[in-house]
């Protein structure tokens, strides 16, 4: 998941652990989220996301699925 917690957090010229702080994480997990190595639970985005004053959506923003891989809830036009 691609996201803009960094931007936002140095528009605020906060560190990650000034940011950790106010979210009651450790500064590995602003980290990890940062780097798109872990996905925030949905608490934890609706904390950024009222921390941030912003839409989750205006924050987080799934990648986009490569070509040739399918939805596992779509269905395809034969199925329906």
């Amino acid at each position: 998941m691609k996201n803009r917690l960094r931007v936002l957090r140095a528009e605020r010229n906060w560190s990650q652990a000034d940011l950790a702080s106010r979210l009651r994480v450790s500064r590995q997990t602003v980290n990890s989220i940062e780097n798109g190595k872990y996905d925030p639970s949905l608490p934890l985005a609706f904390d950024i996301s009222r921390l941030f004053n912003q839409p989750i959506d205006a924050i987080f923003q799934p990648e986009p699925e490569p070509p040739g891989k399918h939805s596992s809830n779509a269905l395809s036009a034969r199925e329906k």
